[in-house]
């Protein structure tokens, strides 16, 4: 899983970047802490197991809320796992908001699985972006309409809501609304990745670039152009705002500019 990065964090000069030759970025322990969380936890859930229901259980009351924040969740939600990747780390940068990015989408991947036994809600590959536009596109095809309507959808909104977000909590509450539409269609998402992501979101200068990765993956999960209707999305033009061209950058858009 690839992540876009700023040029300072390419250059190691960001929070996001160790900064040391051959060590992982601080970001990509993020995400790795919560992948191994939740691949530990997502099969026992699938397989009926007490604790591991228990356990998803306590883990939905944590949705939206902060790292920390609700005491019967100490020690559960992947904070774990963060901490043991980092045991071996001298003055760690941003902790606080790798544990809100790991602990936050822990805890979105309990709500998004919640009551489904058939298939794991967390699937590497599946990027929010590309999640949204699955989910559009099965909405659209059940009422018998064509990829013409997927531009003037409400869940695109949605996802550009995301992008506009200003806080943890914003971008929490619309995560979660996301989320319980992605559960009623059996829609997966990676965790792993979306931690990642949320770590970097949080820090300032990494923003447009996490706002560009969103609109990105809902713009490479477009159908063929074969496949869509004459309302589709002209060739280079960009998926997540028809009225963007090619050439024009659209992190600008994504941050409400």
């Amino acid at each position: 899983m690839t992540t876009t990065t700023t040029g300072a964090a390419a250059e190691g000069s960001s929070p996001t970047s160790s900064g040391r030759a051959g060590t992982p970025s601080v970001h990509s322990l993020v995400m790795r802490a919560t992948d191994t969380y939740i691949a530990r936890l997502q099969p026992l859930y699938l397989n009926d197991n007490p604790a591991a229901v228990a356990e998803l259980a306590r883990l939905r009351r944590g949705a939206g809320k902060r790292a920390h924040q609700v005491q019967d969740l100490w020690g559960v939600g992947g904070l774990e796992e963060l901490a043991g990747l980092l045991a071996g780390w001298r003055d760690f940068p941003r902790r606080t908001d790798a544990e809100h990015a790991v602990f936050l989408a822990s805890t979105l991947w309990a709500l998004h699985q919640q009551s489904g036994r058939e298939h794991g809600m967390h699937v590497k590959e599946r990027p929010l972006g590309g999640a949204v536009r699955a989910l559009i596109r099965l909405k659209t095809e059940s009422r018998g309409h064509s990829g013409d309507e997927e531009e003037g959808s409400p869940l695109r909104t949605r996802l550009v809501r995301v992008g506009t977000a200003e806080s943890v909590e914003s971008v929490a509450v619309r995560l979660r609304e996301i989320v319980l539409l992605l559960r009623t269609a059996r829609v997966p998402l990676d965790y792993g990745r979306l931690a990642g992501q949320l770590h970097r979101w949080q820090y300032r200068p990494d923003r447009a670039a996490v706002q560009r990765e969103w609109g990105r993956e809902f713009h490479l999960a477009a159908p063929p152009r074969a496949t869509r209707g004459k309302g589709g999305a002209a060739d280079g033009g960009d998926a997540i705002d028809p009225s963007l061209g090619a050439s024009e950058e659209y992190g600008g858009y994504a941050a409400g500019e």
